[in-house]
């Protein structure tokens, strides 16, 4: 989430566990989960909201733009969402352990048909390592936090010590009445602390982080493959989801000056996420939007994923690779990400650019099992017929190009596409 909010640990169980515990009672055989999501018995990509909007009228159009996945607190909330053909997660507090508020709450909507990822406390390490109200609440600040001063380390060490416990308890309970056995998610803060995180990894299904990386004070787009990266490290190659930004900053800090991303911009956080190998892409923040503008490029966005859907939850093929073929004056970078993806007979390519300069000759190869067979553009007019394995393609400054060998798949919603902040 997005963003904090300074809700706190419990108090912990009678006697001290080990801190970073990690046997996982119980949960040894539990298959490893894709990271999908099953909606009508079909696997889908999830692409969710953490808003669930007031009306109904909003909450179908979110909907219909192809948002699959709402945040939902409770049963009517999951109503709503399954009357709007939407499935939801929610939120249980399994920071306090295995209460019998959770036992009433978790059998309240284990059996919901729209209910279909539990969600643990958001952002749970960050809150006792880095977060900023620690100032006040504990006594040292987040620098003290990364120069691991005594105090900063003596406070994290207590409070993980009464919370992982709790939160491993809580999570089994879930998991104890939940016959249907949906995955459990952990979202986290982009840099929260990787042994605590680690301590608590083998009871969940999802793990990942939020970030949001567009704003006037400085914009690092790359930063949402890395942290891909980062947690994927963290989980042991669990699945990750990545929240990303649905909103600007003057919304939410009155200083900042307004820059919402573009649509090009939201593009490539979505895209890098998932060419780094996502497995759901949520946004946070849109309850925050004040230029209906912008909701619509996101839209378009929702829409654009959701057409390529079914590809996206295809087995993935590691073989295909993008190699820069460099002019003269090429500067260094990071390069080329690519995904190739399979569903069936047809294929799913995608190429992002995470450099902020030009391409103009990318040798994508791997692609034996295309030969001979045309990639489609989507959203594009580029074709291109599968030649010994590849073929070569240009890329602009922090370009995505996705390829599809179905050109039927494409989204037809393309108010917004052309999106960029215009401060009134």
């Amino acid at each position: 989430m997005p963003l904090s909010r300074p809700w706190f640990l419990s108090a912990g169980l009678a006697g001290l566990l080990p801190l970073l515990s990690v046997a996982a009672e119980g949960n040894s055989a539990r298959p490893p989960h894709s990271g999908f999501i099953t909606i009508n018995g079909e696997t889908r990509f999830p692409i969710g909201f953490y808003e669930l909007p007031r009306d109904e009228a909003t909450l179908r159009e979110m909907a219909t733009a192809g948002v699959n996945l709402v945040h939902c607190r409770n049963v009517q909330d999951l109503d709503r969402a399954h009357a709007a053909g939407l499935l939801g997660w929610m939120p249980v507090p399994v920071q306090n352990g295995a209460t019998e508020a959770l036992r009433t709450l978790v059998s309240d909507a284990a059996n919901h048909p729209a209910l279909a990822v539990w969600e643990g406390p958001d952002e749970i390490v960050w809150t006792f390592t880095a977060y900023s109200f620690l100032e006040k609440q504990a006594g040292f600040t987040r620098e003290d936090w990364n120069h691991q001063t005594p105090r900063a380390v003596a406070y994290a060490r207590t409070k993980a010590a009464e919370l992982l416990p709790n939160l491993k308890a809580g999570i089994r309970l879930v998991r104890e009445l939940d016959k249907r056995n949906l995955p459990f998610w952990i979202n986290e803060a982009a840099d929260s602390d990787a042994a605590y995180a680690r301590g608590y990894m083998d009871e969940i299904d999802v793990t990942g982080c939020d970030y949001y990386a567009v704003r006037s004070t400085g914009t690092d787009l790359p930063s949402i493959g890395r942290l891909v990266n980062r947690w994927q490290a963290i989980g042991r190659d669990k699945p990750v989801w990545m929240v990303i930004q649905a909103f600007s900053w003057h919304t939410i800090k009155s200083e900042r000056t307004r820059l919402y991303p573009s649509f090009a911009q939201s593009r490539f956080m979505a895209y890098d996420a998932i060419a780094h190998g996502a497995r759901g892409i949520l946004y946070w923040g849109s309850q925050e939007i004040d230029d209906p503008n912008f909701r619509r490029s996101l839209y378009a966005l929702t829409s654009e994923l959701a057409a390529i859907g079914p590809l996206l939850v295809g087995t993935t093929h590691d073989q295909a690779r993008a190699e820069l073929i460099n002019d003269l004056f090429d500067p260094p970078g990071i390069g080329v990400r690519v995904l190739l993806r399979r569903k069936g007979s047809e294929f799913l390519l995608i190429l992002v650019n995470e450099d902020a300069h030009r391409h103009l000759g990318v040798d994508v190869t791997g692609l034996d099992l295309l030969e001979g067979r045309t990639l489609n553009q989507l959203s594009g007019s580029e074709t291109a017929v599968i030649d010994r394995g590849g073929f070569v393609t240009r890329l602009q400054a922090h370009e995505v190009k996705v390829f599809t060998t179905n050109p039927a798949l494409t989204s037809l919603r393309m108010t917004g596409r052309d999106y960029t902040d215009q401060t009134p």
